[in-house]
């Protein structure tokens, strides 16, 4: 069964709550069918954000993580497995 997750939902998300200055979001889970947390469909279960935005000045790493999973943790609650994150 999909999780319906799609990279735009994850981009739209993330525009609305971190207003980013860059952002790519990619869908990388066709590459993990078979892993764990691998729904069978080739979509929607591990992602890659790459993410720049005015919120993350000032804070280290963790918390600029913690910003995007905050954001996101809807779709994580939906089956969202993997999410590799990179700030810039």
């Amino acid at each position: 069964m999909s999780t319906g997750i799609t990279a735009a939902a994850l981009e739209k998300r993330l525009q609305e709550h971190l207003a980013p200055t860059s952002l790519e979001v990619i869908d990388e889970s066709a590459a993990h069918a078979g892993h764990a947390g691998a729904d069978g469909t080739g979509a929607g279960t591990h992602f890659r954000v790459r993410i720049a935005s005015p919120l993350f000045e000032g804070k280290a790493r963790v918390a600029r993580h913690r910003l995007v999973y905050d954001a996101l943790q809807v779709f994580i609650a939906r089956g969202l497995h993997a999410l590799a994150i990179e700030t810039l």
